[in-house]
């Protein structure tokens, strides 16, 4: 069950990847809205492993 979870997570960033360099490219604009909310995503991601790696916040 895990390995088809992961799978799933592994199809959806590569789709995201994928529409993120159609959307430079010119895409639809159903492309161009995955392509935001993946780098969105991505950013969510890095914010939160920043945090993590400073301590957790304040105290």
């Amino acid at each position: 069950m895990t390995i088809v979870v992961l799978l799933g997570v592994l199809l959806l960033v590569i789709a995201g990847c994928v529409c993120v360099v159609w959307a430079a490219r010119g895409g639809p604009r159903w492309v161009r809205v995955v392509a935001t909310a993946t780098i969105a995503s991505g950013e969510l991601v890095s914010r939160s492993g920043k945090r993590r790696s400073q301590g957790g916040g304040e105290d």
